[in-house]
Formats: C-alpha cells, structure tokens, sequence
C-alpha cells in the first residue's frame, strides 16, 4: 500500500509515472461505486461509469493543481458524469432516484415486532425520499453517504458552502414534512 496523498500520486503521474495513477484507482473504486449507486438508482451500467469517471480524471489530471485536494477534483468529475447519465435517463424516460440506495441497511431488529418496525420505516422513508428534488437528494447523499464537508460539497457541486448548508437544511426539512404527511394519512 502506498504511503503517500492522494496529491503527492497524482504530481508523480504529471511527472511521467503512470503507473501510480492504479493506487488512485483502488483508493477510489470503492467510493465512486457506493457515490454512483446511491446518486443513480437502476443504473446497471455503475461499472462502466466509473470507468469513464477514471478515465475523464487521468486525462484531464494535467489541469490537477496538486496544492489543492485530489478528492473533491475527482468526485466533481464523478458528479459530472453521473449528471449526465441522469439527463440521459430523463431523455429517455427512465425514473431517475429509487430512495432504496439512499437509505443503509437498517440493523437487524432484536425482536419480531421491532423487524416489522424497522420495515415500516424503511417504507415510509423510502416514500418521503422519492419526493425530494435531485439537488436535495445529491447534498444528502455527498454529505451523509459519502461524509464530505460542506467545503468539499461546495467543490463538488460548484456552489457556495452557504448553498451546501441551506441545501442540507432544506432536503432535512422536506423530508420530516413529507414524512409527517405520510405519517398522518395512515
């Protein structure tokens, strides 16, 4: 395993030594997969995303200024590919969110009833999630998901970390409003 920052590779792949660029690769596989499935549900094509994702980022990585952090620089390019996928799914009519990748996997309910509410849950929350705007689910998803800061959403998302929080802020109180009505109309 390499020792060095993600920038410190990123300056030795500029200089010539491409082979380092397979240590980002497998810092960020893993990442960019959990990203793009949580942000693009019923996507099949995941793998072959973050492929593109890797592949936009070596070829542009000579515009990298390593002084600053490599993470938020990739996943802008994830961001951005993603976005696209979304427009291309919404051109063709395809459903853009399933709330199911958004929500982890409730742990395993010590009783019977408590699995049964945990499920109900998981439903209504699922539900609420679906209502939710694309730029509300993203900001949840980079910030809860993916445990960004709001300077590195702000990167990702090309907005003022003032817009991060209102965003956050906004998606929060949606979601109880949503969930609220539901919670009634039961």
């Amino acid at each position: 395993m390499d020792t060095n920052t993600d920038e410190q590779i990123a300056a030795a792949v500029q200089a010539g030594n491409a082979e380092e660029f397979g240590e980002l690769i497998e810092r960020y596989d893993a990442k960019l997969k959990r990203y793009a499935r949580r942000f693009l549900s019923r996507s099949e094509d995941v793998e072959d995303l973050v492929q593109d994702v890797f592949i936009k980022s070596y070829t542009n990585l000579r515009s990298f200024d390593v002084t600053q952090r490599f993470s938020p620089w990739i996943y802008r390019i994830a961001h951005n590919v993603f976005v696209n996928e979304l427009r291309s799914k919404e051109r063709r009519g395809y459903g853009i969110f399933d709330a199911d990748v958004l929500l982890p996997q409730l742990p395993a309910a010590e009783t019977a009833d408590g699995a049964v509410l945990l499920d109900e849950l998981k439903i209504e929350m699922e539900q609420a999630l679906t209502s939710l705007p694309a730029k509300y689910r993203e900001v949840l998803v980079l910030f809860y998901y993916e445990e960004l800061s709001y300077i590195e959403i702000s990167d990702i998302l090309r907005v003022p970390v003032t817009t991060v929080g209102v965003r956050l802020k906004r998606a929060r109180d949606k979601l109880q409003t949503v969930y609220e009505a539901q919670d009634t109309n039961i």
